[in-house]
């Protein structure tokens, strides 16, 4: 059978792929059955991560009470992947470029289903946390993978389509994450919210093999920044080590020395990127202004939400009362609000520019948490949690699209997907801090949680605190974000030279190709719509100069 043959596609492809944003001669139309056939795949697999990120935090009370953990193992449980995930996913995306996307996407498949199945058969708390870290590698290879996957075997002008049946779905899968979470939990038992990864996986990986073609980035060349890697994630992990001690070891050695080390880890973190001539965290990104200031705002906001939807499910729970299914289902408002409104706030923000938005969205955040705290002993849903979880989710509404949107303008456009893997890591890191963090800073003991008194006065406490980031966050915004940085090309700065602005006018900024954003851990991973050059004199597709 030739190369060429339908029944046997990927072969052809594989030799033709090229980049991202550069058609190949057979590149595939999404009206076809091979399009489609991608498009399945890499929404499997992004559902995999999507619905880890919410089904397991339905199921920490269950979890801390059949394995007798304390609080600490249940923030390990979710710090565990996401410390792994936030420090490798740039690496994960720059692996894929190199080694071939449909490749690393699938080890990262393969890898998940197989650490998921680890934590379903775990027979205690070490072995969790364990399978939970080597979750989160496999997380850092198929995250990236499942959208770049679209962008290099998709047509372009079938590409924003794609991409918005890929972010719809996983919008689709966020919202009834914390539902089929719930579901589990209180029917079959927890471990098969892990095993719920498995025929996934086994879906998956078939189709990948057999419809997906592979692709490279040519241009992909030089030695990997595993030192960076290494550094990053260990800065991260003493740190939260540190804080999620403290509450039962104090000011002792035992936390005090790592804590020390991991800021010296970090700080040599920020030395190796600034010297290394290959970095994976391009310090010269920062030297944008806008840049730097949405980066902070994104800090600020997802920390507040990392540990706000850390206690929140523990909450309803432990406080309320609520099964896992009711806690679950009773999250859902917030994710149903981002999926239907999302494009639309993403429409106003290029209307109005992402100033306002980026400062009104964590107010709004901010006032949702403090109206939580009604939620106590005894809190009925329509009265005390509903409204709540609307105004939170009409906040993240608000908010997150415009923030994507800003993010891959502040920067050129070649280097739009690097920022955007770059702020998705910096929302999920700010995320695992918070966790560690915030029961510290709540007076949260070990076993606060197995007590509904002890665990809602704690929970009073943390509220107001993660709203307090919020009102940093947004005065970060309103001070820092231009009205109009959807409308500058390619961050271009004021007082920058000629040559640059007369580049950067001939271009639009890069705009993002995700509609939908219902990811409550970071915002999502967007490498960008590629901006066209003005039709005109000499440029191509208008009149001969």
């Amino acid at each position: 059978m030739s190369d060429a043959s339908p029944r046997r596609p990927g072969r052809a492809w594989r030799r033709a792929a090229g980049p991202p944003g550069a058609p190949a001669p057979t590149a595939v139309r999404l009206s076809s059955a091979s399009g489609r056939w991608v498009v399945l795949t890499t929404v499997l697999g992004s559902a995999m991560a999507l619905l880890d990120s919410t089904v397991v935090n339905v199921a920490l009370p269950r979890i801390g009470l059949d394995l007798g953990a304390d609080l600490a193992v249940l923030q390990w449980t979710v710090n565990a992947y996401m410390l792994t995930l936030a420090g490798l996913i740039l690496l994960g995306g720059a692996l894929g470029d190199r080694f071939g996307r449909r490749r690393v996407f699938i080890v990262g498949v393969v890898w998940f289903a197989l650490a998921s199945l680890l934590c379903g058969m775990a027979p205690n708390a070490g072995v969790l946390i364990g399978a939970r870290a080597l979750q989160g590698i496999g997380g850092a290879l198929l995250t990236p993978g499942s959208l770049a996957l679209i962008q290099s075997v998709i047509h372009p002008d079938d590409r924003a389509r794609a991409v918005g049946l890929w972010s719809g779905f996983g919008g689709v899968g966020a919202a009834i994450g914390p539902f089929l979470g719930g579901w589990l939990v209180d029917g079959p038992g927890w471990r098969w919210v892990f095993f719920l990864n498995v025929p996934l996986a086994a879906v998956c990986v078939p189709v990948a093999l057999r419809h997906v073609p592979e692709s490279r980035d040519p241009r992909a060349h030089g030695r990997f920044d595993v030192l960076g890697a290494v550094l990053g994630a260990l800065a991260l992990g003493l740190v939260t080590y540190a804080l999620i001690a403290a509450p039962q070891r104090g000011a002792s050695l035992s936390v005090v020395l790592p804590a020390v080390a991991g800021l010296l880890a970090g700080v040599a973190f920020v030395y190796a990127e600034r010297v290394r001539p290959e970095p994976m965290l391009p310090l010269s990104l920062f030297s944008s202004r806008q840049f730097t200031a949405v980066n902070a705002v994104t800090l600020c906001v997802y920390a507040a939400f990392g540990g706000f939807f850390f206690l929140v499910v523990l909450n309803l729970q432990v406080v309320v009362g609520y099964s896992a299914l009711v806690a679950g289902t009773a999250l859902l408002p917030t994710t149903l609000l981002m999926l239907l409104l999302s494009a639309r706030s993403g429409e106003l923000g290029k209307r109005i520019g992402p100033r306002i938005p980026l400062t009104v969205g964590p107010l709004l955040c901010a006032a949702g948490m403090l109206l939580m705290t009604r939620a106590g002993v005894g809190a009925v849903y329509w009265r005390d949690v509903l409204p709540a979880l609307v105004v939170m989710g009409l906040g993240m509404v608000v908010l997150v699209a415009p923030l994507t949107a800003t993010v891959l303008a502040s920067v050129d456009v070649g280097r739009a997907g690097l920022a955007s893997g770059i702020n998705n890591a910096a929302a999920r890191a700010a995320g695992l801090v918070a966790v560690a963090a915030l029961p510290l800073l709540a007076g949260m003991g070990p076993e606060a949680y197995r007590s509904a008194d002890r665990f809602s006065e704690s929970f009073r406490r943390a509220m107001p605190i993660c709203a307090v980031v919020l009102v940093v966050g947004a005065f970060i915004a309103w001070r820092s974000v231009r009205a109009d940085a959807l409308e500058r090309a390619g961050g271009a700065e004021p007082g920058a030279p000629k040559e640059e602005g007369a580049r950067a006018a001939e271009e639009r900024p890069c705009r993002p190709e995700c509609a939908y954003h219902c990811g409550v851990g970071a915002p999502p991973l967007d490498p960008g719509e590629r901006p066209r050059r003005r039709a005109g004199p000499g440029h191509p597709g208008g009149p001969p100069a």
